[in-house]
């Protein structure tokens, strides 16, 4: 009702993991809402599923906790990002519109206190990438991402154009087969570009 009235058009529901994974398969979504606890297969593996098999589907999780240890493997797993299921109707479908244009639905402070807590502790890293494939300004670039910044915030840090920001976001994309900013700040982090604790370049 909610996206139906904000002129976001709803082509299926699921009850369960398993019935997401299936109607995403049959109905070709843009986006997907999912929650993360669910009966029979929950939100995470289910992203994992959806995923691997539309790599082009942009998947939101919804949480009742802004620091969930599973919305960190979500965003580690390529999830979009991440909502709060107390989220205002307008937020929600600004959302939902946000991630569609292939854009990260990231709060920096919640993301970072998330990745923080969660990605030094990860048994399993959530990727591997050689960061030598990047230019000595790309991995400026990474870094300021990780600290949560935006491209308008990184055009006025380094001085540069935003148009030449979302050059080299692009390029750093591409050379490290990440999909979105949530990826890119899970990295940073569990490369050691970022450390828990670290403060933004400008203080």
């Amino acid at each position: 009702m909610i996206l139906t009235a904000r002129g976001i058009e709803v082509v299926g529901e699921a009850g369960d993991g398993g019935e997401a994974v299936e109607a995403v398969r049959r109905l070709r979504p843009d986006v997907v809402l999912m929650d993360i606890r669910m009966p029979t297969m929950d939100g995470l593996e289910a992203t994992r599923r959806i995923l691997a098999e539309s790599p082009d589907c942009r998947v939101l999780m919804l949480t009742t906790f802004d620091l969930d240890r599973y919305v960190y493997a979500a965003l580690a797993a390529g999830a979009s990002g991440f909502l709060l299921k107390d989220v205002t109707p307008e937020h929600l479908a600004a959302a939902v519109r946000l991630v569609d244009t292939g854009d990260a639905l990231l709060a920096p402070s919640i993301t970072r206190r998330l990745v923080e807590r969660f990605a030094v502790g990860s048994a399993q890293p959530a990727v591997h990438r050689d960061l030598a494939v990047l230019t000595p300004r790309e991995l400026e670039v990474l870094t300021l991402m990780g600290h949560g910044l935006s491209n308008a915030e990184l055009a006025g840090q380094l001085t540069l154009s935003e148009a030449t920001v979302k050059t080299h976001v692009a390029r750093i994309f591409a050379k490290l087969s990440l999909r979105d900013r949530a990826q890119a700040v899970v990295l940073a982090y569990e490369t050691g570009l970022v450390s828990p604790g670290d403060r933004t370049p400008d203080g």
